[in-house]
């Protein structure tokens, strides 16, 4: 991988982000994202991610590479004057590898925890949107600056991240929000020095990598699923997936092994 690179121990995989100088998005990056989440959710070596920038950033992500950009939208499908023409599905769509960038996240099929360190902008907002947790670094700040530069998006994945009043603020008048006034409303499991960044996340992961595997992608997949029902309908749902899951003798040692108070040994059946 050029700008994303992947270590997984004891189940836990971190995706780190290193494109400097501000990890801004080009089509490769973008594309490179994808790649590793659909790698991970087909992969049974990780249990739960973690998504994070090379420490010690100033900046998560910078948002959108301005200069790859207009490439990415040439009517004739060719990055360069002169270079071969891309896979006609961008070509036609050139907003299609940002939508796979986000959904590979979105829907992985292993937990995603975002870890946010520095400023935030755009792309990197609607990234950590499509976590299934995130925590901060005092650092940390997020903006969606599009506005400021001609362009709109953002703030639909804002919406979900920080509720709809607060993304239209940010979406009106590109200012940056810090990690406090996130925390305070909800957004974030914790805010800590950037030094313990790391450390935070896995220490919500950790528990995480130790439960039924099985059990971990079907249970963020009926969440998934059930976050735009009303209240019937989505619990009509999750009793669906409570007998997925009983299918599994996974879930017979999970039972099993908390009633004999020892830990559990899955074997992925």
């Amino acid at each position: 991988m050029g700008h994303v690179q992947v270590e997984i121990e004891d189940r836990i995989a971190v995706v780190t982000l290193n494109r400097p100088p501000v990890n801004s998005f080009d089509h490769a990056t973008f594309a490179e994202v994808a790649q590793v989440f659909d790698e991970l959710s087909s992969s049974r070596e990780a249990s739960v991610a973690i998504l994070r920038a090379a420490p010690g950033v100033k900046v998560f992500c910078g948002g959108v590479d301005l200069n790859d950009s207009p490439k990415r939208y040439r009517p004739d499908g060719r990055f360069e004057d002169g270079g071969e023409q891309i896979d006609a599905r961008y070509h036609v769509d050139p907003g299609r590898v940002v939508r796979e960038c986000f959904w590979s996240i979105l829907d992985c099929s292993i937990p995603v925890i975002g870890a946010v360190e520095g400023k935030n902008i755009g792309v990197g907002v609607a990234l950590i949107a499509n976590c299934d947790l995130v925590v901060a670094a005092d650092t940390a700040t997020f903006a969606l600056t599009e506005i400021n530069v001609g362009v709109l998006g953002g703030v639909r994945h804002a919406q979900r991240f920080v509720g709809h009043y607060l993304a239209k603020r940010m979406f009106l008048t590109g200012e940056f929000v810090g990690a406090d006034e996130l925390y305070r409303r909800g957004s974030l499991e914790a805010v800590v020095p950037a030094e313990q960044l790391l450390e935070a996340a896995l220490k919500i992961a950790r528990p995480i990598s130790k439960k039924s595997p099985i059990a971990v992608r079907l249970a963020k997949e009926s969440a998934n699923r059930v976050e735009p029902m009303n209240l019937k309908e989505g619990y009509r749902l999750e009793q669906d997936y409570t007998g997925r899951v009983k299918r599994h003798a996974d879930s017979d040692e999970a039972r099993i092994a908390f009633l004999e108070k020892r830990e559990p040994h899955f074997r992925w059946e």
